[in-house]
């Protein structure tokens, strides 16, 4: 009996293992198989282990089927014995029982299959679809064709792959061996083209806008750094499309997004990689109240068709609190109002456990710390201070309040929106004021945050030839998979999160 327990026997250093099949490799080819063939007969018209579930979930019986099948998939598991033997082929859907016996295939084959195809090879099969007494379907091989051979071992089979640093750093490895790994990654993809399809449905047009730029803008973040050597000339990796999507509003696009990577110089825990990927949309005549519409409209959207079980925890309208709101009931009346007065000098002597940090820090410790976790159902927190929002409108009436909401579910941000701000004369004066005020905040110091909210004189000059007033949305696409997935590491939904070096 074979299985992957008993295909890494503990004394054999996997150096050994390797070698092993490296002879394997070398006899196979010197018998004239060809262990990479670029092409093969047997791939054409193959099918996957869920569509011959389907295909003969009610008709197969102990009898052979009519109808020839071929699987081409990866050998998991096999247990020879003497002249047959049984094994599993797996592929993204699942896996399949293979027969293989030697009056079927013929003895030269047979030998191969035994004696010279490992755990990790991927195969070719063809056959007929039976079901065994014990009720498995099961594909009967008269045709087995090596379509690449496995030079190293597959993780032992009773422990896998469980620690997450692990699984992040071999991540091909965790999809071979996890199902729930692989599941999560295809239901990323489909939450990624339910966010597309539905802004497709509402008119929106998908756009590209440049990864390096001259000027880093759009949010608060320290970014990468890169150089153009023809040009001679620095460039950032972008923090945030949202400057050039507006220049697309000024040009007559009136509802534009994009889908795709940003890089922030930061720091790695479990909800923060230094790149990520972003939704960001914008619609002329839209406001920040318009882009809550939409924001239930994308969520719900994607609960409905992928995750029906959570349909009542994200029943709308999600719920609606002010700043000053929350931090009356989660903190102090006192703190609330010196936020609405944004009278940061108060409130940072109130709480001297964050005495010498900048009054943005302060706010955003408490609200961490003392207001996020209660916000556990789908909640849109608005009437943001406008020190801390230099993109967004002003609310009507009220000089220190931005028209901005942030989404919160679980105790996390999900997403950020504006009442996009189109005066240009009033946006220089934000930008500027609102990085002096980064920078005499670390004593003259340059905040490292402070050059990912770049002066960018080609944006100010766009909106000097008249944008639309209009709303913007901000999606952190990773945490919203997280949320739905139930993981509680960035690390698990990123097929290739940045890792530390292994020492």
């Amino acid at each position: 009996m074979s299985n992957l327990q008993d295909a890494h026997p503990q004394e054999q250093s996997e150096s050994v293992l390797v070698q092993t099949r490296k002879d394997k490799l070398e006899r196979l080819r010197q018998s004239g198989t060809n262990p990479y063939p670029a092409t093969s007969f047997i791939t054409a018209g193959r099918l996957t282990t869920n569509q011959i579930k389907s295909k003969f979930e009610t008709g197969a019986s102990h009898e052979e089927s009519a109808e020839i099948c071929r699987l081409c998939a990866r050998l998991v598991t096999r247990r020879d014995m003497g002249k047959a033997s049984f094994a599993h082929l797996q592929d993204f859907d699942g896996r399949l029982q293979i027969y293989v016996r030697q009056e079927t295939v013929g003895k030269e084959t047979y030998e191969k299959f035994c004696k010279e195809m490992d755990l990790g090879d991927i195969l070719g099969v063809e056959g007929k679809i039976f079901r065994t007494k014990t009720g498995e379907l099961t594909l009967k091989a008269e045709t087995i064709i090596l379509l690449s051979k496995s030079l190293r071992p597959l993780p032992e089979k009773w422990h896998g792959l469980k620690d997450i640093e692990i699984r992040s750093r071999l991540r091909e490895l965790d999809l071979i061996t996890n199902a729930e790994s692989r599941k999560v990654f295809e239901m990323r993809a489909k939450i990624i083209q339910s966010l597309r399809s539905t802004l497709h449905q509402k008119g929106y047009l998908e756009v590209e806008t440049p990864m390096m730029q001259s000027v880093p803008g759009g949010a608060v973040a320290r970014p990468f750094e890169t150089y153009h050597n023809a040009l001679e000339q620095k460039f950032f990796l972008r923090v945030a499309p949202e400057l050039y999507l507006k220049r697309c509003l000024v040009g007559g696009f009136e509802k534009v997004f994009e889908i795709g990577r940003v890089f922030r110089n930061e720091g790695m825990d479990s909800l923060h990689n230094p790149e990520f990927t972003i939704l960001e949309a914008y619609e002329s005549y839209g406001n920040m109240s318009s882009m809550m519409l939409l924001s239930e409209d994308l969520i719900g959207e994607i609960v409905r068709n992928l995750f029906p079980s959570l349909s009542d925890s994200f029943s709308t309208p999600f719920k609606r609190h002010t700043i000053e709101e929350l931090f009356k009931i989660h903190v102090s009346p006192e703190s609330a109002e010196w936020i609405s007065k944004q009278d940061w000098d108060s409130l940072s002597r109130k709480h001297e456990s964050y005495a010498g940090e900048p009054a943005h820090k302060v706010f955003d410790h408490l609200f961490t710390e003392k207001v996020a976790p209660h916000l556990q159902s789908p909640t849109f927190v608005t009437e943001f201070p406008a020190d801390f929002s230099p993109l967004a409108k002003l609310k009507e009436g009220f000089p220190q309040i931005a028209e901005r909401f942030e989404l919160y579910v679980a105790g996390e941000e999900i997403a950020n929106a504006y009442s996009e701000l189109n005066d240009p004369t009033e946006q220089k004066k934000r930008l500027e004021n609102y990085r002096q005020s980064r920078i005499q905040s670390q004593k003259e110091e340059k905040d490292d945050e402070t050059e990912g909210m770049g002066l960018d004189e080609s944006f100010l000059t766009a909106l000097e030839y008249g944008m639309p007033p209009a709303g913007g949305l901000g999606i952190g696409v990773d945490r919203l998979v997280m949320l739905l997935t139930e993981k509680k590491s960035v690390r698990d939904v990123l097929l290739f999160p940045t890792l530390r070096p292994e020492k």
